[in-house]
Protein backbone atom coordinates (compact mmCIF):
# COMPACT_ATOMS: atom_id res chain seq x y z
CA UNK A 1 0.00 0.00 0.00
CA UNK A 2 1.30 3.54 -0.91
CA UNK A 3 1.21 5.86 1.84
CA UNK A 4 0.67 9.70 -0.28
CA UNK A 5 3.16 12.13 1.78
CA UNK A 6 2.54 16.01 2.03
CA UNK A 7 5.50 16.44 -0.21
CA UNK A 8 2.61 16.11 -3.17
CA UNK A 9 2.73 19.39 -5.67
CA UNK A 10 -0.34 21.07 -4.92
CA UNK A 11 -2.51 22.24 -7.75
CA UNK A 12 -2.89 26.11 -7.94
CA UNK A 13 -4.89 26.39 -11.05
CA UNK A 14 -8.62 27.05 -8.84
CA UNK A 15 -10.49 26.57 -12.50
CA UNK A 16 -9.09 23.34 -12.41
CA UNK A 17 -9.72 22.58 -9.41
CA UNK A 18 -13.67 23.38 -9.88
CA UNK A 19 -14.12 22.14 -12.70
CA UNK A 20 -12.74 18.97 -12.60
CA UNK A 21 -14.18 17.87 -9.44
CA UNK A 22 -16.70 15.11 -9.63
CA UNK A 23 -18.12 12.48 -7.29
CA UNK A 24 -16.32 9.44 -7.71
CA UNK A 25 -17.48 6.06 -6.25
CA UNK A 26 -14.17 3.89 -6.96
CA UNK A 27 -10.72 4.51 -5.47
CA UNK A 28 -7.28 3.14 -5.80
CA UNK A 29 -7.08 1.16 -2.43
CA UNK A 30 -2.65 0.75 -2.72
CA UNK A 31 -2.85 4.90 -1.84
CA UNK A 32 -3.30 5.70 1.59
CA UNK A 33 -3.15 9.51 2.52
CA UNK A 34 -1.61 10.15 5.28
CA UNK A 35 -2.50 11.77 8.83
CA UNK A 36 -0.72 14.98 8.03
CA UNK A 37 -1.99 15.25 4.25
CA UNK A 38 -5.46 14.79 5.63
CA UNK A 39 -4.60 17.03 8.33
CA UNK A 40 -3.92 19.69 6.05
CA UNK A 41 -6.97 19.08 3.95
CA UNK A 42 -9.35 19.90 6.93
CA UNK A 43 -7.35 22.40 8.01
CA UNK A 44 -7.59 24.31 4.58
CA UNK A 45 -11.41 23.01 4.80
CA UNK A 46 -12.26 24.68 8.37
CA UNK A 47 -11.09 27.93 6.78
CA UNK A 48 -14.92 27.92 5.73
CA UNK A 49 -16.93 30.74 7.19
CA UNK A 50 -19.21 29.87 10.01
CA UNK A 51 -21.96 31.56 11.85
CA UNK A 52 -19.95 33.99 14.26
CA UNK A 53 -17.17 32.03 13.54
CA UNK A 54 -18.16 29.36 16.13
CA UNK A 55 -16.86 26.76 13.56
CA UNK A 56 -19.43 24.09 14.60
CA UNK A 57 -18.14 21.13 12.37
CA UNK A 58 -16.20 18.33 13.78
CA UNK A 59 -15.08 15.40 11.82
CA UNK A 60 -14.16 11.41 12.40
CA UNK A 61 -11.93 10.17 9.89
CA UNK A 62 -13.28 6.53 9.34
CA UNK A 63 -10.02 4.90 7.76
CA UNK A 64 -9.45 1.50 9.62
CA UNK A 65 -10.72 -1.54 8.87
CA UNK A 66 -12.44 -2.11 11.91
CA UNK A 67 -13.90 1.66 11.50
CA UNK A 68 -14.68 1.06 8.04
CA UNK A 69 -16.56 -1.91 9.13
CA UNK A 70 -18.62 -0.22 11.69
CA UNK A 71 -19.58 1.94 8.71
CA UNK A 72 -20.02 -0.40 6.24
CA UNK A 73 -23.93 -1.78 7.35
CA UNK A 74 -25.10 2.06 8.59
CA UNK A 75 -23.85 3.14 4.47
CA UNK A 76 -25.53 -0.05 2.26
CA UNK A 77 -25.90 1.73 -0.72
CA UNK A 78 -22.46 3.19 -0.87
CA UNK A 79 -20.09 0.68 -0.13
CA UNK A 80 -17.93 0.79 -2.79
CA UNK A 81 -16.66 3.88 -1.30
CA UNK A 82 -16.23 2.58 1.81
CA UNK A 83 -14.23 -0.03 0.75
CA UNK A 84 -11.98 1.41 -2.14
CA UNK A 85 -11.50 5.02 -0.85
CA UNK A 86 -8.32 6.38 1.05
CA UNK A 87 -11.27 7.07 4.21
CA UNK A 88 -14.73 8.08 4.70
CA UNK A 89 -15.13 11.12 6.45
CA UNK A 90 -18.44 11.89 8.53
CA UNK A 91 -18.89 15.36 9.16
CA UNK A 92 -20.99 16.50 12.06
CA UNK A 93 -22.17 19.52 13.80
CA UNK A 94 -21.81 19.85 17.26
CA UNK A 95 -25.01 21.78 18.89
CA UNK A 96 -22.76 22.87 21.96
CA UNK A 97 -20.65 24.41 19.86
CA UNK A 98 -20.36 27.88 21.84
CA UNK A 99 -18.30 25.47 24.75
CA UNK A 100 -15.24 27.06 21.66
CA UNK A 101 -16.48 30.33 22.31
CA UNK A 102 -13.55 31.47 24.82
CA UNK A 103 -10.76 29.77 22.96
CA UNK A 104 -11.85 31.28 19.97
CA UNK A 105 -12.04 34.76 20.57
CA UNK A 106 -9.32 34.32 23.39
CA UNK A 107 -6.94 33.24 20.18
CA UNK A 108 -8.27 36.23 18.02
CA UNK A 109 -6.87 38.87 21.19
CA UNK A 110 -3.67 36.96 21.52
CA UNK A 111 -3.19 37.28 17.77
CA UNK A 112 -4.12 40.75 17.58
CA UNK A 113 -6.88 40.36 15.76
CA UNK A 114 -9.25 42.40 18.35
CA UNK A 115 -8.95 43.69 22.24
CA UNK A 116 -9.60 42.28 24.72
CA UNK A 117 -12.42 44.67 25.73
CA UNK A 118 -14.39 43.88 22.08
CA UNK A 119 -13.80 39.94 23.06
CA UNK A 120 -16.12 40.47 25.84
CA UNK A 121 -18.35 42.49 24.78
CA UNK A 122 -19.26 39.91 21.74
CA UNK A 123 -19.14 36.95 23.89
CA UNK A 124 -21.65 39.02 26.28
CA UNK A 125 -23.82 39.04 23.28
CA UNK A 126 -23.68 36.03 21.87
CA UNK A 127 -24.47 34.12 25.22
CA UNK A 128 -27.45 35.41 25.19
CA UNK A 129 -28.58 34.12 22.46
CA UNK A 130 -26.66 30.57 22.58
CA UNK A 131 -28.56 30.05 25.41
CA UNK A 132 -31.97 30.77 24.36
CA UNK A 133 -32.13 29.30 20.93
CA UNK A 134 -34.01 26.47 20.25
CA UNK A 135 -32.21 22.76 19.36
CA UNK A 136 -34.17 23.13 16.06
CA UNK A 137 -32.58 26.22 15.18
CA UNK A 138 -29.38 25.44 16.50
CA UNK A 139 -29.39 22.32 13.69
CA UNK A 140 -30.57 24.64 10.99
CA UNK A 141 -27.23 26.82 11.79
CA UNK A 142 -24.51 23.42 12.18
CA UNK A 143 -26.27 22.42 8.99
CA UNK A 144 -25.19 25.26 6.83
CA UNK A 145 -22.18 25.46 8.31
CA UNK A 146 -21.49 21.93 7.94
CA UNK A 147 -22.50 21.86 4.41
CA UNK A 148 -20.11 24.97 3.77
CA UNK A 149 -17.10 23.16 5.22
CA UNK A 150 -17.43 19.94 3.52
CA UNK A 151 -17.78 21.88 0.42
CA UNK A 152 -14.64 23.34 0.77
CA UNK A 153 -12.96 20.09 2.31
CA UNK A 154 -14.05 18.51 -1.20
CA UNK A 155 -11.90 21.64 -2.90
CA UNK A 156 -8.76 20.71 -0.91
CA UNK A 157 -8.41 17.15 -1.18
CA UNK A 158 -8.88 18.13 -5.34
CA UNK A 159 -5.83 20.51 -4.81
CA UNK A 160 -4.17 17.49 -3.26
CA UNK A 161 -4.97 15.48 -6.50
CA UNK A 162 -7.88 13.50 -4.14
CA UNK A 163 -10.96 12.95 -5.29
CA UNK A 164 -14.43 12.54 -3.17
CA UNK A 165 -18.16 11.65 -3.04
CA UNK A 166 -20.09 13.39 -0.87
CA UNK A 167 -22.57 11.01 0.77
CA UNK A 168 -26.19 11.51 1.82
CA UNK A 169 -27.96 7.76 2.27
CA UNK A 170 -26.45 6.62 5.32
CA UNK A 171 -28.10 5.92 8.44
CA UNK A 172 -28.00 9.31 10.28
CA UNK A 173 -29.81 8.52 13.57
CA UNK A 174 -27.59 5.80 14.19
CA UNK A 175 -24.16 7.03 13.30
CA UNK A 176 -23.03 9.13 16.20
CA UNK A 177 -23.52 6.13 18.66
CA UNK A 178 -21.70 3.52 16.65
CA UNK A 179 -18.73 5.36 17.22
CA UNK A 180 -19.40 6.79 20.68
CA UNK A 181 -20.85 10.10 19.99
CA UNK A 182 -23.57 11.64 21.31
CA UNK A 183 -26.42 11.74 19.40
CA UNK A 184 -28.16 14.44 21.29
CA UNK A 185 -25.32 16.74 21.21
CA UNK A 186 -23.63 15.57 17.34
CA UNK A 187 -25.65 15.82 14.26
CA UNK A 188 -24.45 14.23 11.01
CA UNK A 189 -24.14 16.31 8.20
CA UNK A 190 -22.95 14.20 5.47
CA UNK A 191 -19.88 11.43 5.05
CA UNK A 192 -17.33 12.37 2.30
CA UNK A 193 -15.68 9.70 0.79
CA UNK A 194 -12.15 10.63 -0.50
CA UNK A 195 -9.36 8.94 -2.30
CA UNK A 196 -7.06 8.65 -5.33
CA UNK A 197 -9.82 7.83 -8.29
CA UNK A 198 -9.55 4.51 -10.01
CA UNK A 199 -11.36 6.16 -12.79
CA UNK A 200 -12.69 9.34 -14.74
CA UNK A 201 -16.37 9.60 -12.85
CA UNK A 202 -19.43 10.55 -15.30
CA UNK A 203 -19.49 14.05 -16.37
CA UNK A 204 -23.04 15.91 -15.56
CA UNK A 205 -25.16 18.36 -16.46
CA UNK A 206 -26.02 21.35 -14.61
CA UNK A 207 -29.07 24.16 -15.22
CA UNK A 208 -27.66 27.16 -17.49
CA UNK A 209 -28.06 30.16 -14.98
CA UNK A 210 -31.25 31.54 -16.31
CA UNK A 211 -32.88 29.43 -14.71
CA UNK A 212 -31.58 29.16 -11.15
CA UNK A 213 -31.26 33.38 -10.86
CA UNK A 214 -33.09 36.18 -10.94
CA UNK A 215 -32.12 39.92 -11.25
CA UNK A 216 -34.50 42.16 -9.74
Amino acid sequence: MTTATASRQLINDFNQILKGRRSIKNYDKSVKISHEEMTEIITLATLAPSSVNMQPWRFLVIESPEAKATLAPLAKFNQTQVESSSAIIAVFGDLNNFEKAEAIYGAAVEKGFMPQDVKEQILTSFAGYYENISREDMKDVVLVDGGLVSMQLMLAARAFGYDTNPIGGYEKDQIAEAFGLDKDRYVPVMLISIGKAADTGYPSVRLPVDQVAQWK
